[in-house]
């Protein structure tokens, strides 16, 4: 279930945060999109709630909030990650390289993974972040390289 605005300023002030008006607009412009948004892209539709919000705002914002797990950060290569309400779940992403749809998923024994990692290891591993990258089948059509089933 994905987290609602509501849901993300009570957790913003279960840590010791204040729910500010720009906080609430940013959190509002990412809430109001399905799609993975750029803080260009936050800042733009925050801006058109609240002209005037800086750019800086918007990027503290967003280190709150994916500090605190509220949202989700998605790194498609490039140095600018996006952002989205994803299932409160630790998940993954495949992304597509052609149109840059991205599909969520979970589980696949990336637990067993990281055990094993960390005691071959000696690595203590706090946190992981998995991302496929390749072409939707929508993307392969139209290359013409759907590969056959």
């Amino acid at each position: 279930m994905r987290p609602t605005e509501h849901s993300i300023l009570a957790s913003l002030k279960r840590n010791g945060y204040k729910a500010t008006p720009q906080r609430r607009v940013v959190i509002r412009a990412i809430v109001n999109s399905d799609d993975h948004l750029t803080p260009a892209e936050i800042f733009d539709r925050a801006n058109q709630d609240s002209p005037g919000i800086g750019l800086v705002t918007v990027y503290r914002t967003l280190e709150i909030l994916a500090g605190l797990d509220l949202v989700c950060e998605l790194h498609a290569g490039g140095n600018c990650p996006s952002y989205t309400t994803g299932a409160r779940q630790h998940h993954h992403h495949l992304i597509c390289s052609g149109c840059g749809r991205v599909v969520d998923f979970t589980g696949h024994h990336l637990e067993q993974l990281e055990k094993r990692l960390s005691r071959e290891s000696g690595f203590q591993i706090e946190n992981h972040l998995l991302e496929f990258i390749g072409r939707c089948r929508a993307c392969q059509k139209v290359a013409g390289s759907l590969p056959a089933r």
